[in-house]
């Protein structure tokens, strides 16, 4: 069965370009020249994951992957001419999964694209469920619930929290968790660690000023909370 992938773009000959190349490596694809259309054919199409480009018209990428992160749970790639690192932190902290700037290679676009995907798609056999003080993490489901309630996590903060909540008390350095989490591939980013879990914080503690699962340890890294 093929994968869906669904291209935000408002430069038709790039969208053009990028659908006839990812439709040869496989893919099925749906394509969107406006943050409008594009959150329509997300909700009709369901695609696995979304390239989004950040400048669009009317309503920006950044508006969009957040309206996306709200209504399902899609990978999303965000393509951007921007290339300051505060720009990158803003697409990571609305959910995006990774961020490529512009010119970039439809071959590089692709194995970002299958990276993600794997990220989203694997699971691991050896964890079903964890629970940890009000959360429950049912892993086979990509789930997490707090005092019953479903709290929903982007692909990179669900396998984020798995790492974290499995080993309680284990200090986690940054590079640990983008290994863990993100692959090889993505090794030279891991100060966007600390915008994935600021992010997660916000999602799942009840003060994020004063955490109690995803703890800092300062001058080396991040651990979950030993005594929930």
């Amino acid at each position: 069965m093929e994968t869906t992938l669904l291209l935000v773009d408002d430069e038709v000959k790039m969208l053009e370009a990028m659908a006839s190349y990812l439709q040869n490596e496989g893919f099925r694809i749906v394509t969107a020249t406006t943050g409008k259309d594009a959150l329509t054919a997300a909700q009709t199409a369901c695609p696995a994951l979304v390239v989004l480009d950040w400048m669009l018209p009317g309503m920006s990428g950044i508006d969009v992957c957040r309206e996306l992160r709200n209504k399902g749970n899609y990978g999303i790639i965000m393509l951007t001419a921007k290339t300051e690192e505060t720009d990158k932190i803003v697409g990571l902290e609305v959910g995006a999964d990774d961020y490529m700037t512009k010119p970039y290679s439809l071959r590089e676009l692709t194995a970002r694209i299958r990276s993600v995907l794997r990220r989203i798609q694997g699971t691991s056999e050896e964890i079903q469920m964890i629970i940890r003080g009000d959360l429950t993490i049912i892993e086979s489901k990509c789930q997490v619930m707090k005092e019953g309630a479903e709290v929903v996590l982007t692909p990179t903060e669900f396998k984020l929290l798995i790492a974290l909540a499995a080993k309680p008390g284990i200090v986690f350095s940054r590079l640990q968790l983008m290994k863990s989490v993100m692959e090889d591939d993505f090794i030279n980013y891991e100060r966007t660690i600390d915008s994935h879990i600021s992010n997660l914080r916000k999602k799942i503690e009840n003060d994020p000023a004063i955490p109690k699962y995803i703890q800092t340890v300062f001058g080396f890294g991040y651990r979950f909370g030993d005594k929930l």
